[in-house]
C-alpha cells in the first residue's frame, strides 16, 4: 500500500484497544467508590455502568453501517473524541446522572475503536487477517491485566485518589492520538475490492432481521419487565429463537438469495461471547471461597488469553479458523465443568487455565472467520459480530446473577457449559460447510477465496 505505514497504524490501533480494555478494569475497581463515597446504591451504579456495554454495541453497529460513507479516519477520530470527553466526565462524576453520561461517551468511544480498527487491521494485512486480528485483540485481555495491576498499585498500595487511576487513561489516549495523526488511513477492504454497499448488505444474509434481533436483545437486557417475561418460561425463548431463525432464512434465501454462512457465524458469536465475558464478569461471585482471590484467577485467565492470541498465527495456519474454534469450544466445556467441581487454590488455577485456553481464541477468530469466509460483508459484518457479542453478554449477565443467587455458583457454571457444548456441534457443522464449499470450488460468499 502506497504511503501507508502499516506498523504505525497497527500499533495505534492496539493502543486504542488498550484504552478500551483499561476502562473495563478501572470501572470494576471504582464501583465501590460510588456506593461508599457518593451514596449510590449498587443498582444505581449498575445502571450507570450499563451504557458502557450497550453504547459499545450501538457504536459498533452505527460504525459498521456508515464507516464506508464517513470513512475509517472519521470513525477513528470519533473514538478519540468520545474517549477524551468520557474520561474527563468520569473524573468529574459525583452522582448517578454524571456517572451515566460519562459511561455513555466511554461506551461509544470503545465501540468506535472496534468499529474502525477491526476493518483497518484486515485492510492493512489482507493476507493474514485472522493472525493479525488475534494479535490486535491481545490488547483486550492485556489491557484488563494492566488496568487491574494499576488499580491495585494506585488505590490499594499507594492509597491515592481514584481520580489518579482514571487520569492514567490519558497516557495511552494521547499516544494513540499522536500515532494516528497525519497518517494515511486506507479504505476498508470492501471499498478497495470494489464491492458495492448494496452487495455488502446482501452478503450479510439477513441484515434487517439481524439488526432488529439485536435491538430486541438490547431491550431484553435493559428492561427488567421484558427480561422476566421472557426468562419466566422455557418455551417462550425457544419460540422467539425459532421465529428469528425462520425470518433469517426467509430474508437470506428468499429475498437476498444468498448463503446463510454469515447469519450462522452471527448465531455462534452470541454463544462464544456469552461464554467468555459472562464468566469473567461474574468471576468474583462464581469463584469466591475457592482458596485463591478471584482477581488472581482473572489475571491468570486474561494473561493466558493475551499470550495465546499473540501466538495464534501458527495454530490458525495448522487448523484453520473452524478447527481452532472447535478446539476452543471443547476446552471451554472442560474448563467450566472443572471450575464447577474443584476446590482449593491449585486446582482452581489449573481449571481456570483450561478455561482460558478455551475462550482465548473465540472473539478474534470469530471476527477473523467472517473476514476470511465472508469478506464481502466488510466492516458491517465485523461490527455486527462485535456489537452482538456485547449485547448478548449484557443479556446473559442478569440471568447468571439470578442463577448464582438461587442455584449457586457451581450449578451456574455447569449450566453455562451448555453454551460451548452447543458450539462444539456448531463448529463441526461450520468446518464441513467451509470444507465442502472449498472442495466444490464455490466461493463462500460468491467471490471470497478461502485463505
Amino acid at each position: 500500500m502506497e504511503n501507508v505505514n502499516r506498523k504505525r497504524l497497527f500499533i495505534a490501533s492496539c493502543l486504542a484497544l488498550l484504552v478500551t480494555a483499561m476502562t473495563f478494569a478501572i470501572r470494576a475497581r471504582i464501583e465501590g467508590v460510588f456506593t461508599g463515597d457518593y451514596g449510590l446504591t449498587a443498582e444505581q451504579v449498575g445502571r450507570a455502568f450499563a451504557p458502557a456495554f450497550w453504547g459499545f454495541a450501538v457504536a459498533m453497529f452505527a460504525g459498521g453501517y456508515f464507516i464506508d460513507i464517513v470513512k475509517t479516519r472519521t470513525v477513528v477520530w470519533m473514538a478519540f473524541g468520545m474517549h477524551l470527553v468520557g474520561i474527563v466526565l468520569l473524573l468529574m462524576a459525583k452522582d448517578y446522572t454524571s456517572l451515566f453520561i460519562a459511561n455513555v461517551f466511554i461506551g461509544l468511544g470503545n465501540g468506535s475503536v472496534e468499529a474502525a480498527c477491526n476493518p483497518l487491521v484486515t485492510a492493512i494485512y489482507p493476507d493474514k487477517k485472522s493472525k493479525m486480528l488475534n494479535r490486535f485483540h491481545v490488547w483486550f485481555p492485556g489491557g484488563i491485566v494492566i488496568g487491574s495491576l494499576l488499580a491495585a498499585l494506585v488505590i490499594d498500595s499507594l492509597n491515592l485518589p481514584w481520580q489518579v487511576l482514571v487520569g492514567l487513561l490519558f497516557i495511552p489516549l494521547a499516544i494513540y492520538g499522536f500515532m494516528f495523526l497525519g497518517q494515511k488511513i486506507p479504505e476498508t477492504e470492501r471499498v478497495s475490492s470494489g464491492v458495492t454497499y448494496k452487495e455488502m448488505m446482501r452478503n450479510v444474509g439477513a441484515p434487517i432481521t439481524i439488526t432488529l434481533a439485536v435491538v430486541f436483545m438490547i431491550l431484553v437486557a435493559n428492561v427488567q419487565s421484558i427480561s422476566h417475561a421472557i426468562t419466566g418460561s422455557y418455551e417462550l425463548p425457544l419460540i422467539i429463537i425459532g421465529v428469528i431463525a425462520v425470518l433469517i432464512i426467509v430474508e437470506g434465501k428468499a429475498v437476498n438469495k444468498i448463503t446463510l454462512l454469515f447469519p450462522f457465524i452471527f448465531a455462534c458469536m452470541l454463544l462464544t461471547a456469552s461464554t467468555e465475558l459472562g464468566t469473567t464478569q461474574w468471576i468474583n461471585a462464581l469463584l469466591d471461597n475457592k482458596g485463591v482471590h478471584p482477581m488472581i484467577i482473572l489475571a491468570v485467565v486474561t494473561g493466558l488469553m493475551a499470550v495465546g492470541r499473540y501466538f495464534a498465527g501458527g495454530l490458525i495456519h495448522r487448523l484453520n479458523p473452524p478447527g481452532v474454534l472447535l478446539g476452543s469450544a471443547v476446552f471451554s466445556v472442560a474448563g467450566l465443568l472443572l471450575l464447577s467441581v474443584t476446590n482449593g487454590a491449585f486446582m482452581t488455577v489449573v481449571s481456570a487455565a483450561v478455561f482460558a485456553v478455551g475462550v482465548c481464541y473465540f472473539w478474534p477468530t470469530m471476527i477473523g472467520a467472517a473476514a476470511e469466509y465472508a469478506p464481502k460483508t466488510g466492516a458491517l459484518g465485523m461490527s455486527i459480530l462485535g456489537g452482538a457479542g456485547f449485547v448478548a453478554t449484557s443479556m446473559v449477565l442478569p440471568i447468571m446473577g439470578e442463577s448464582i443467587e438461587t442455584a449457586g455458583p457451581q450449578m451456574t457454571l455447569r449450566n453455562l457449559a451448555v453454551l460451548p457444548t452447543i458450539l462444539i456441534v456448531a463448529f463441526i457443522i461450520l468446518s464441513f460447510w467451509v470444507k465442502n464449499k472449498t472442495k466444490s470450488g464455490n466461493d463462500l460468499d460468491e467471490g471470497a477465496a478461502v485463505r
